[in-house]
């Protein structure tokens, strides 16, 4: 097969739409990551999982103040009676929805961290992502906080990966990028027989490195096809239970540690929380479309040295608008469970009625959780990573 062939080929079943040649170097197969082995990796060192929520998801109905007479005056048709959270304790309790979350809880496995954001917070998807990924709410600059310590720590690409359709900027770096791996539901085209692929992953003259991984990826999306096949009829997941796309990117996680890479980060992500109308009942939906795999995950990480982090961009504005939605707001909770990580409710609660412009007003900087995990999980210095941001929360 000529390389213009095998060229269009890849382009026609989405291959180099999704980013495979396009991010050059950083794309990479299963096969890569499974084969990753570094006998200098640190003794006990541990392994980092972040989720990326995707479009702002509502804090106040995730983390639900229902004893604040403020939280119920301004939301109506949108709050939780005390009936119906999952408690906390007397004054706060998680969304229905949330319910293998609320048993880490118990189980003192989840932290929550509330009113995290950051000075001058900015409603704009895009801006505010940008703030978070790179960790430089004064101006975003061109690097990723993950990716800056990826250039600390020698900048092979493996040991920071992503499922994602494409590399996240939070594992850009200067001098280096993370991985990305074809993730996510593999439908392959019908003419992809066991020849095609053979001729497909095959090296051919003229061709760039980046083009010939793209290649080998396409070919390696054949093991991810058939591991999701097992991993759908494990007893862990119910039969009659489409996997959600988290569901698939926390299995392609589990197979990597569980078969000892030595990757560092994975970054993992759920979309659709930019919920301005009808948003209880479709935030509560997405709410278990990422409570089910987490726990399960984290029930099956419990004596690994794995630590998650979930966050999203932002929180949504106290008031409900007019369409029983929210809009874009500010201050949020965050999540950290697994590995030295006890759990408990962190920080300060931020007042409903004391707001800016009608937004929460954040008790905890981002980048406090930020210096946490580069120190205790990354055994990185924060401060070459952070600008030298002085804070830090203690989790242990």
């Amino acid at each position: 097969m000529d390389t213009i062939t095998r060229r269009r080929f890849l382009t026609a079943s989405g291959v180099v739409a999704g980013g495979a040649i396009a991010l050059g170097g950083t794309a990479y197969g299963l096969r890569d990551i499974l084969g990753f082995r570094d006998e200098e990796r640190p003794a006990g060192a541990k392994t980092l999982v972040l989720v990326t929520l995707y479009g702002g998801n509502d804090g106040l109905n995730t983390v639900i103040p229902y004893a604040d007479p403020a939280y119920a005056a301004n939301r109506p048709g949108l709050t939780y009676d005390p009936g119906q959270v999952l408690r906390l304790d007397d004054a706060f309790g998680l969304n229905p929805g949330l319910a293998g979350l609320h048993r880490l809880y118990g189980e003192k496995r989840l932290a929550i961290v509330r009113g995290v954001g950051y000075p001058k917070p900015d409603r704009s998807h895009f801006r505010s992502m940008d703030i978070w990924q790179t960790a430089q709410p004064d101006r975003p600059g061109n690097t990723g906080w993950l990716g800056r310590w990826l250039d600390g720590v020698g900048g092979d690409p493996r040991l920071a990966v992503s499922f994602e359709p494409v590399l996240p900027p939070l594992l850009a770096g200067a001098t280096s990028a993370g991985a990305t791996v074809p993730g996510g539901a593999v439908k392959l085209p019908r003419i992809a027989t066991p020849e095609v692929l053979t001729a497909l992953s095959a090296s051919a003259p003229g061709e760039s490195p980046a083009q010939a991984r793209a290649a080998a990826c396409f070919a390696d999306l054949v093991r991810v096809r058939d591991l999701m096949a097992d991993v759908d009829a494990s007893p862990e997941d119910s039969a009659d239970t489409a996997a959600p796309p988290l569901d698939t990117q926390l299995a392609l996680v589990t197979r990597c540690i569980e078969a000892g890479a030595a990757t560092r980060v994975y970054s993992v992500s759920l979309g659709g929380f930019d919920l301005h109308a009808d948003e209880k009942e479709a935030q509560e939906a997405l709410l278990a479309k990422l409570d089910r795999p987490l726990a399960a995950f984290a029930d099956r990480m419990r004596n690994r040295d794995v630590v998650t982090v979930v966050y999203s961009e932002f929180g949504r504005r106290v008031k409900a608008n007019a369409s029983d939605g929210t809009d874009h707001g500010t201050a949020s909770s965050m999540f950290l469970m697994g590995g030295g990580v006890t759990g408990g409710m962190y920080g300060d609660p931020p007042s409903l009625t004391d707001l800016d412009d009608g937004d929460l007003v954040h008790t905890v900087d981002f980048r406090d959780v930020y210096a946490s995990v580069l120190s205790d999980v990354l055994g990185a210095d924060p401060g070459t990573v952070l600008g030298d941001w002085p804070g830090r929360l203690d989790f242990s």
